[in-house]
């Protein structure tokens, strides 16, 4: 098997697909995040100043989202096939959701009838909330396992995916990017709002910090297969001692008011989270509850040699021009918000 760097090319994409959802839950964390905490905003001028705080990256950020499904296509398709087949209700609701919050955010200021601002703050509110558990879940089912058969096919129900474990998952997903959006918020306002949102800031971290406890006992307890490879290799256990260190962080940052750096403390805490998840997932990409040996890995379930080399090279130009982009625009738009005639 052909290799780059001394690392094989199933291995390189794996790598790739896990840095860019990576990316996408960062980014567009932020932006799910401070949509669920929309309705706890009472006034108009608050609605629209948290609306605008998101207004010129939050369609940006959701191309993290397209690259890295196109590159689970293109590195995994059996993989895909499957996840997409045994997700499809959740999928598309998932997508009608998506849907939902970009109309809410462009048609809210369209009309000045309060009526009909509030149904568009109900739905933004809504679908961010629905969007963030929904992934929580799919990651859920993703570690948990799926019923695949000897050809990887998933042979049972969606309505087994509401497990749970997974429904944890998913409440701690909306409480992660609920804190990640409302110290995103926090940056990025003054004045009276700023001081709501200080408060909200330090709910949104104590309801996070308990569903992380909450959910990490679940998996040692019930779920110890999730754990095997850190347990096995001592080198590996600086990674879940990172990442409760990133979480206390932003705990100490919040109390010192250094927004930025508990901040970057919660988009690291992110990162490590989802780093333990690849790290206990390796090499195995979705798990068969049927016969450990019908799992799909990175070997049995990538594309040719040829073309994972290529795509790579593709990725290489690609995901860093992205990277610049988003770059750019977050530069481009720093400091606090001001709503003028062009603001939503």
């Amino acid at each position: 098997m052909g290799t780059f760097l001394g690392i094989d090319y199933p291995t390189w994409w794996f790598l790739v697909i896990g840095g860019v959802f990576t990316g996408y839950a960062i980014l567009d964390g932020f932006d799910l995040g401070a949509g669920s905490l929309h309705l706890f905003f009472k006034q108009e001028k608050d609605r629209r100043i948290a609306l605008n705080a998101i207004g010129p990256v939050w369609d940006g950020n959701e191309v993290w989202l397209v690259i890295g499904g196109g590159a689970l296509f293109a590195g995994f398709p059996p993989v895909y096939a499957t996840l997409f087949s045994a997700f499809y209700i959740p999928i598309m609701l998932f997508l009608v959701l998506l849907i939902f919050r970009a109309v809410s955010i462009e048609f809210r200021s369209k009309e000045p009838m309060l009526w009909w601002r509030k149904m568009w703050d109900i739905s933004y509110a809504i679908s961010s909330s629905l969007i963030a558990i929904i992934l929580g879940i799919v990651l859920g089912n993703v570690l948990l396992g799926l019923p695949l058969d000897s050809e990887g096919n998933f042979i049972g129900s969606w309505v087994q995916l509401l497990n749970p474990y997974s429904i944890m998952l998913g409440i701690t997903t909306l409480a992660l990017f609920s804190m990640h959006g409302a110290i995103y918020l926090v940056m990025k306002t003054e004045d009276k709002l700023y001081d709501r949102l200080t408060r909200m800031v330090r709910r949104t971290t104590i309801f996070f910090v308990v569903s992380i406890i909450m959910l990490s006992f679940y998996t040692l307890l019930y779920i110890p297969r999730l754990s095997e490879h850190i347990k096995q290799d001592p080198w590996l256990f600086p990674l879940p001692v990172a990442m409760v260190l990133a979480v206390a962080n932003i705990t100490r940052q919040i109390s010192k008011k250094n927004y930025m750096w508990a901040f970057l403390s919660s988009a690291f805490s992110m990162s490590m989270l989802l780093v333990i998840v690849a790290v206990e997932l390796y090499p195995t990409l979705l798990y068969s509850t049927l016969d450990p040996a019908y799992s799909l890995s990175i070997y049995n379930a990538s594309a040719s040699e040829k073309s994972l080399s290529i795509l790579l090279l593709v990725a290489g130009i690609g995901v860093p021009l992205v990277l610049a982009y988003t770059t750019f625009v977050f530069w481009t738009f720093k400091g606090k918000v001001k709503l003028d005639e062009m603001s939503y």
